[in-house]
């Protein structure tokens, strides 16, 4: 359950998404939810997986395309540049 609503409340927690919602909401008086968001937010599985399909923020943090796992380490944006059409 927390891997399913994470990608949601996890943001919104953050105040990621929904403008300043982390305010109207007082998160951060929440502060387990805001320990389970940074602890998810850290683990490696995650990180890779906010990389996959992005096409914005830091071209080390974008593969557009994901097909193996040593992609993570070849085809980030930084390492191949912008794609050619």
């Amino acid at each position: 359950a927390d891997m399913a609503i994470w990608p949601w409340y996890g943001n919104l927690v953050a105040g990621l998404i929904y403008d300043d919602s982390a305010t109207f909401i007082e998160a951060h008086t929440y502060e387990n939810v805001i320990r389970w968001q940074k602890e998810i937010w850290e683990r490696p599985a995650v990180r890779r997986g906010r990389m996959v399909n992005r096409a914005f923020g830091k071209p080390e943090e974008q593969l557009h395309e994901r097909h193996d796992a040593t992609d993570f380490d070849t085809q980030t944006q930084d390492k191949i540049g912008p794609k050619q059409d």
